[in-house]
C-alpha cells in the first residue's frame, strides 16, 4: 500500500501530465482546421489532373512509344512503395495504420517473387519498418525542420521517384499514405502513381463531354511528356496535404482521450488517497483511545 505522501505526488503529476495533454489537443485542433483546408483544396487539384491525363491517353496515335509513366515498362517485376507517416508521435494510431497496410501489401509482393524497394518518408514510419524490412529500404527522407509543407517538399520526393524510374530501378511505384476523413476517421489507403492508375470512375457518357470541352495543342504526346512528372508530384504533395489533416485529427482524438484518461486516474487515486487518510486517522484515534484506557 503506498503512502499518503506517495499518493499525494502521484496526483500531482498526474495532473501536470493531464494539463499538458490537454494544451496538446488544442495546438492540435488549431492546426488541424488550416491543415483540413488545405487537403480539401488539393484534391480538386490532383483529381482533375488525373482525369486529364486519363482522356489525353485516349487519344493517343501510338500506344507503343507511349511515356513509360503512363504504360510502364512492360515489366512487372520490381516494385518500389514509397510509405509516407509522421516526424512525430503521440498521434494515436496514425503512423502504426499506415505501417501496418504498407507490411500487409510487402508480404504480398514478397509471396508473389517480386523485388521490393522502400522509400520512407517519415522518421515515425521508418522506425516501425527498419526491424522487418530495413534490408528493403533504399532512401530515407524527413521533414522534421519544416513547420509546413510545400509543394517544393513534395517535388523533392517525386524528383528523387522519377530519378530512380529513368535508371530502371523499378516498374511499379504504390504510395502509402492515410486519407482524412474526418477527426475521428483516417483511412489508410494505397495508390498507384507509376504506372498512373487507370480507374473506370467516368461514365462513357460524362467521357465524351469531357472529351468535347478540350482541344488540345501542341498533340497529346508532347503534353503528356511534361504533364506525368507534374502529376507524380501533384500526387504525393496530396498524399502529403491528406498525411497532415490526418495527423493532427488523429493526434486531437489521442490527446482527448490522454486527458479523460488522466482525470479518471485523478478521481481514482483521490478516493484511494482518502481512504488511506481516513484509515490513519482512525488508526490514531484508536492508539490514543487505547492508551488512555489503559492509564
Amino acid at each position: 500500500m503506498p503512502s499518503l505522501d506517495d499518493l499525494k505526488k502521484r496526483i500531482k503529476s498526474v495532473k501536470s501530465t493531464q494539463k499538458i495533454t490537454k494544451a496538446m489537443k488544442m495546438v492540435a485542433a488549431a492546426k488541424l482546421k488550416k491543415a483540413q483546408e488545405d487537403a480539401e483544396k488539393g484534391r480538386p487539384y490532383s483529381d482533375k489532373m488525373h482525369n486529364i491525363i486519363l482522356n489525353l491517353t485516349k487519344t493517343i496515335s501510338d500506344p507503343i512509344s507511349a511515356p513509360k509513366l503512363l504504360v510502364g515498362t512492360g515489366e512487372n517485376k520490381t516494385y518500389l512503395c514509397v510509405v509516407m507517416t509522421a516526424d512525430r508521435g503521440l498521434c494515436g494510431g496514425f503512423n502504426s495504420n499506415i505501417c501496418k497496410l504498407a507490411k500487409k501489401f510487402f508480404k504480398k509482393f514478397l509471396s508473389e517473387k517480386k523485388n521490393l524497394k522502400i522509400i520512407t518518408v517519415g522518421t515515425k514510419g521508418h522506425d516501425q519498418l527498419k526491424k522487418e524490412y530495413g534490408k528493403y529500404i533504399i532512401e530515407k527522407k524527413n521533414f522534421k525542420n519544416i513547420k509546413k509543407i510545400s509543394f517544393k517538399d513534395a517535388n523533392e520526393v517525386g524528383t528523387l521517384i522519377l530519378s530512380k524510374f529513368k535508371s530502371g530501378e523499378f516498374d511499379k511505384c504504390y504510395i502509402f499514405f492515410n486519407n482524412f476523413k474526418n477527426v475521428i476517421t483516417q483511412i489508410p489507403q494505397i495508390q498507384q502513381i507509376i504506372p498512373i492508375e487507370r480507374k473506370e470512375e467516368l461514365s462513357t457518357e460524362k467521357e465524351n463531354s469531357i472529351n468535347n470541352q478540350y482541344e488540345y495543342e501542341p498533340d497529346e504526346d508532347e503534353i503528356l511528356d511534361d504533364l506525368l512528372p507534374k502529376n507524380i508530384s501533384t500526387q504525393i504533395f496530396k498524399a502529403l496535404l491528406e498525411n497532415a489533416a490526418s495527423e493532427q485529427g488523429s493526434r486531437m482524438t489521442a490527446m482527448d482521450n490522454a486527458t479523460r484518461n488522466a482525470g479518471d486516474l485523478v478521481e481514482k487515486l483521490t478516493i484511494t488517497y482518502n481512504r488511506s487518510r481516513q484509515a490513519s486517522i482512525t488508526k490514531e484515534l484508536i492508539e490514543i483511545i487505547s492508551g488512555a484506557e489503559s492509564l
